[in-house]
């Protein structure tokens, strides 16, 4: 008998106050959280922003490691003195914060006679750590326990994401399919909370109202692990969209 494999959680844990200064506009939460649903199965459940203060990313990192089968932390890893990220989180799991022996060598290959101290910090990390290899910019990301440190930069992050793969066990794909209209929400937000109320937790609906190219809408987006109950759950809305005599937008 084959088994079926088990519902998947994440939180991503945001570090960095360029973030919450507005500095910087976080791009890898929608990402990752596409990624991971798409390719593994694992969905984001949380997410958080803490500034680049130790103890509140020690508070962050054992809550949510607690919570979840995966934390994804972006952001900290860096050669400079405000990134305490790796620090933090060996602390948190008392780990001994020390050079990765492989990262290190990584590193120095890579800036040759440039290998400076602050780039030697980037080799630090927990004790025991497993290394996420970073194509682009050579410093690699860690993962120790449930807990995996990434790089902030949008483009660095992506290009590591692959070798991050073979540390994360699949859950349940989550399969999706979306209907857009042109209408309000109040015209059809009773019969939606019907049709919610009769899949219960096997599918789950979304409303989401829209402006574009000069007509209003809502596009409907509907989630489930099971086909059959979302493309059960697709009829019933087209059902109902028909009968309001709704127009359906196509390629919105």
């Amino acid at each position: 008998m084959v088994r079926k494999n088990k519902k998947k959680s994440c939180a991503i844990l945001i570090i960095g106050n360029e973030i919450l200064s507005g500095r910087t506009k976080d791009q890898n939460v929608s990402f990752l959280a596409s990624w991971l649903n798409s390719n593994l199965g694992i969905k984001i459940e949380e997410a958080r922003i803490v500034q680049d203060i130790e103890k509140e990313i020690i508070k962050s990192v054992l809550d949510l490691s607690k919570k979840f089968n995966y934390v994804l932390c972006t952001g900290g890893i860096g050669p400079t003195h405000d990134d305490i990220t790796a620090k933090s989180i060996a602390r948190a799991f008392k780990k001994k914060y020390s050079y990765n022996i492989e990262a290190l060598n990584i590193l120095k290959k890579y800036y040759g006679n440039q290998f400076n101290d602050p780039r030697k910090k980037m080799a630090k990390m927990p004790e025991g750590s497993k290394l996420i290899y970073n194509p682009s910019s050579a410093a690699p990301g860690f993962i120790i326990k449930n807990v995996i440190c990434l790089p902030g930069v949008p483009l660095i992050l992506k290009s590591m994401i692959h070798n991050l793969k073979k540390y994360l066990k699949p859950g349940a794909i989550i399969f999706s399919s979306s209907i857009s209209c042109q209408t309000v929400e109040s015209k059809i937000a009773r019969e939606l909370g019907k049709i919610q109320k009769k899949y219960k937790k096997s599918v789950e609906i979304g409303s989401y109202p829209f402006f574009r190219l000069g007509k209003i809408g809502v596009s409907i987006v509907i989630r489930s692990s099971k086909k059959k109950n979302l493309q059960s759950c697709h009829k019933d809305i087209i059902k109902i969209i028909k009968n309001k005599k709704i127009k359906i937008l196509k390629g919105i």
